[in-house]
């Protein structure tokens, strides 16, 4: 898949294209449905799909304080849409100057000009232009005048409410990272490079983890032991495996993992710190992916090593039973 970042990278010879706009942070259950439909149309039409996103998220630049954390950085969603079928991606770089263009301008510059849309693709909540003054109602309209048609993708719900990043965020601050799972379609991801930690997991408790520099802004469920799947690929500092361990790169392994500071020994730093079973290796300076699957308990203080290490045990045996893994 082509990744095109800013409007001047669009390849000057790109022909027809099916188009869907959104944010897109997740690509949950409700933007599968939106993606799946435009590559669909592009397939009907013989065109590419493409998939247009925004960096940083619109809030971020408005009201930085209120941003939201993400659910996933663009390349997890150039990933994610890779996997849709989506054939190119353009991130727009989301600023005041980009928020001044007026919907018009918008519908003209970007998806007639330089995008050649044949069909664009939104949810029923999309707005666009300056001040959101471009809505659902004024882009079907917009967009004819260019010879482009608009279809409008209804937004999903489940249990009676609508899927949402915002509904996805709310799941993983209260550690329901399965309720998480439902709206992604796939369990949530945090990644990061595995960097040294204080290092009594494996001195001093016997449980080594590989300890999560996590990316920033991504959300983190809320403090907490969890059942997940660790997963190391190449990093920032290194590309290839200890030829002494056992651990491979992409392939998914069960862990237990801990989120939040270490109460016990009165550390202040909030962690991902992950105990990968049955294995051991030196995964200092890869990237670890973390997907996270169910919660198993609450961050606890313990009255010394002792009762923390048979309470790691049975955290140990939840994660196999939570997995399925013996």
């Amino acid at each position: 898949m082509d990744i095109w970042h800013g409007i001047d990278k669009v390849p000057a010879d790109l022909g027809d294209t099916v188009v869907t706009i959104g944010v897109f942070d997740g690509i949950h259950l409700g933007h599968r449905r939106l993606i799946g439909r435009a590559v669909e149309r592009a397939r009907e039409l013989g065109v590419p799909a493409v998939l247009m996103t925004f960096d940083p998220h619109p809030i971020a630049v408005f009201a930085p304080d209120r941003a939201p954390a993400t659910l996933a950085t663009w390349p997890r969603r150039a990933e994610l849409a890779a996997e849709l079928g989506v054939d190119a991606m353009l991130v727009l770089r989301f600023d005041r100057e980009l928020a001044a263009v007026e919907s018009e301008d918008f519908v003209r510059t970007i998806l007639a000009d330089k995008l050649h849309a044949r069909a664009v693709l939104v949810g029923e909540n999309f707005t666009y232009g300056h001040k959101a003054a471009g809505t659902t109602e004024t882009l079907p309209v917009q967009a004819a005048a260019h010879g482009i048609d608009v279809e409008i993708v209804e937004l999903l719900a489940e249990g009676g409410d609508r899927v949402s990043s915002t509904r996805v965020r709310g799941y993983l601050a209260d550690g329901d990272v399965a309720a998480a799972a439902e709206c992604l379609g796939r369990p949530h991801r945090v990644t990061g490079e595995v960097i040294h930690g204080q290092g009594r997991g494996g001195a001093q408790l016997g449980f080594p983890t590989a300890n999560i520099d996590v990316a920033p802004g991504l959300a983190v469920p809320s403090d907490g032991v969890y059942a997940a799947w660790f997963t190391a690929d190449e990093g920032p500092e290194r590309t290839g495996v200890d030829p002494d361990g056992d651990v491979e790169l992409g392939v998914a392994y069960p862990a237990a993992v801990s989120v939040g500071t270490n109460v016990t020994f009165g550390d202040t730093a909030r962690t991902v710190e992950a105990f990968i079973l049955d294995r051991s290796a030196d995964l200092y300076g890869l990237t670890g992916s973390i997907d996270f699957v169910g919660r198993i308990r609450g961050m606890e203080k313990f009255d010394g090593i002792d009762p923390l290490i048979e309470r790691m045990n049975l955290d140990v045996a939840e994660t196999r039973r939570i997995l399925g893994v013996e």
